[in-house]
């Protein structure tokens, strides 16, 4: 980092001199606080009231004089060194005509609103955010929470409150095959950047009937999501956890989401060769409306580090053109979106900033179920204060993507492929006097990896999930009659372990055309011999039986969504079954609903 000894010295005798300063005046002896909560005269905090004001005035009024305003609070604060690029500048090269840069109507299709959970906030604030990215063709995360069926369709005036991203994290909340078929990108949630390695936690205060209902629990009784995916122990698991998801939605790309960390481009190579469609770096400062306090100011470290990281191992490795890259944690402005575009991004999330749109003011009690402004509440009292409306948060991002057309034209880019990975065009500052933010070296975060012969700097490739080989498509020529016209069919497959996730595919197609009813029990009879792979019956939907005289692998019924499975061992067989194993590990892990 360039900060040595003398400097973690100098850190510790200046806390020891503040401790024992003599002065009159008590307002100088007792700090200001703000450690957590935005406090005057306190810590410096990157979103604080002038911000936030500044920030609803813009959006309210499509003002963009008030944005231009928002975004210098924001940009200046590199005198602050809150953030590793706040020590960046943009190098100086000849610029093109604004005429010539892409649209912001295209540029804001690479924004996403982040994994905000129904139940974390509040059905109008989620619905709000779902609303205003399908309005401008960007995209909005559910969060692990589910999400009502009702919004799966299109809303009489047009609007489609429905979220395009559903992600899938270790607790399964509201996860079944319906949720997972009405989405266009399904994301496996490994880390959190906020709290990487803790999982997550609903209180009981907020699990309402409603939100109850969506997440298959009980209202009242607080919801934790584990820190692991207990489907996930080894790269190789998540590859299966992947293939599960792609059977359950062929069309949806698969996000896999990591956070910033030492060694995080490992880990993304890993998941580029589990064919990952997508992945995620998130950064420590986002996420942090209700994260454990300990959290929020020591774990996890900034995105611009972990992006760097994921984006030359890729490179090292010829694996960049395979995956989209997406970074999150406090973006807030276009410079912010640059920068991280010239790191190695190519999409881009949102989500404290997004809110602060529609109206939170930051309060931060989150976790406790009386926001003021209705968002992050289950409150109905609470709820009838919100008055975010899509428009904002529409304002907003066209703020941002004509902020960041300005950058790419004085950096000569007409398009934003053209800016991924240009770490070229980005320079550390020189004019830095601060005894320790001068020592700092981020010459490994710009360092530049050649392309590969077969490689890309961003994503030209689509990953091959071998889907053509999938015994499913057989299932599927042989239950025609059931799926257009509810016949009853019946049929005889072998099978052996090479076949994984068998169902799943069927069960998607049951689900997008018959929705989470599914189809009348047993209509689909299907029988096989052998040994079954992993994932057997996974997220299998109502209507289908499946029979099997051998024994399957592990995840059998994984996320089961009202199908029935029957394992039992082969008729010559001479074990008793009872005092055998004939399934493997994690049986029934997210089952909501059928038979085993």
């Amino acid at each position: 980092s360039g900060v040595g000894i003398r400097e973690i010295a100098q850190e510790s005798l200046l806390r020891h001199e503040t401790a024992l300063e003599k002065t009159p005046e008590t307002r100088e002896i007792l700090s200001g606080g703000g450690l957590y909560h935005w406090r005057r005269n306190g810590e410096f905090h990157q979103i604080n009231p002038v911000m936030t004001n500044t920030l609803q005035r813009s959006v309210r009024t499509n003002s963009q004089d008030a944005y231009n305003e928002f975004s210098r609070l924001v940009n200046e604060q590199k005198q602050r060194f809150s953030t590793p690029r706040s020590l960046f500048e943009f190098a100086v090269v000849t610029p093109i005509s604004l005429d010539e840069v892409e649209p912001a109507a295209e540029i804001v299709k690479r924004f996403r609103t982040g994994a905000m959970s129904l139940g974390s906030i509040s059905s109008e604030s989620h619905e709000t955010m779902a609303i205003a990215m399908n309005r401008i063709g960007g995209k909005s995360n559910s969060g692990e929470g589910g999400e009502d069926s009702a919004r799966f369709d299109k809303r009489t005036n047009g609007d489609f409150p429905n979220s395009t991203i559903k992600q899938v994290a270790s607790g399964r909340f509201g996860v079944t095959i319906h949720y997972l078929v009405n989405c266009t990108e399904i994301q496996i949630k490994v880390a959190q950047g906020a709290k990487p390695g803790e999982g997550g936690q609903l209180p009981g205060n907020k699990v309402s009937e409603e939100i109850a209902k969506i997440r298959n629990s009980t209202p009242g009784v607080t919801l934790i999501s584990p820190p692991p995916h207990h489907d996930i122990y080894s790269i190789e698991d998540l590859a299966q956890l992947i293939f599960d998801l792609k059977n359950a939605n062929p069309q949806a790309k698969i996000n896999v989401k990591l956070v910033a960390e030492a060694g995080v481009g490992t880990i993304a190579a890993g998941v580029a060769k589990a064919h990952a469609d997508v992945i995620t770096i998130a950064g420590h400062d986002g996420g942090t409306g209700a994260s454990p306090l300990t959290s929020i100011k020591h774990a996890g470290v900034p995105w611009e580090l972990g992006l760097s990281e994921a984006q030359q191992t890729l490179m090292l490795n010829q694996l960049r053109g395979r995956v989209r890259l997406q970074t999150d944690g406090q973006l807030k402005t276009g410079r912010d979106v640059a920068v991280a575009a010239l790191l190695g991004a190519e999409e881009f999330g949102f989500a404290t900033v997004p809110l602060i749109a529609i109206g939170c003011i930051m309060m931060r009690k989150c976790h406790l179920n009386t926001c003021p402004v209705g968002i992050a509440t289950q409150n109905p009292e609470l709820r009838k204060k919100f008055v975010g409306k899509p428009e904002h948060v529409i304002n907003y991002f066209f703020f941002v993507a004509e902020e960041l057309r300005n950058i790419m034209a004085k950096l000569g880019f007409q398009t934003v492929d053209e800016m991924i990975g240009r770490t070229d065009m980005l320079k550390q500052r020189t004019n830095v006097d601060h005894w320790k933010a001068g020592k700092v070296d981020l010459s490994a975060i710009l360092h530049q990896i050649p392309v590969g012969e077969k490689d890309t700097p961003y994503c030209t490739q689509k990953q091959d999930h071998g889907l053509d080989k999938q015994i499913d498509l057989k299932l599927i020529a042989e239950s025609k009659d059931a799926l257009e016209h509810k016949k009853a069919v019946e049929f005889v497959l072998p099978i052996n372990n090479v076949n994984r996730s068998v169902g799943t595919m069927l069960s998607s197609h049951i689900a997008k055309k018959y929705g989470a009813e599914g189809l009348p029990d047993n209509t689909i009879h299907c029988k096989f011999v052998g040994s079954a792979g992993q994932s057997f019956g996974a997220f299998l939907a109502h209507g289908v039986t499946l029979e099997l005289e051998g024994d399957a692998n592990d995840y059998t019924g994984k996320g089961l969504s009202g199908g029935r499975l029957v394992v039992y061992p082969p008729k010559k067989s001479t074990f008793s079954s009872s005092e055998n194993i004939l399934i493997g590990n994690t049986v029934l892990y997210g089952a909501t609903d059928g038979e085993v």
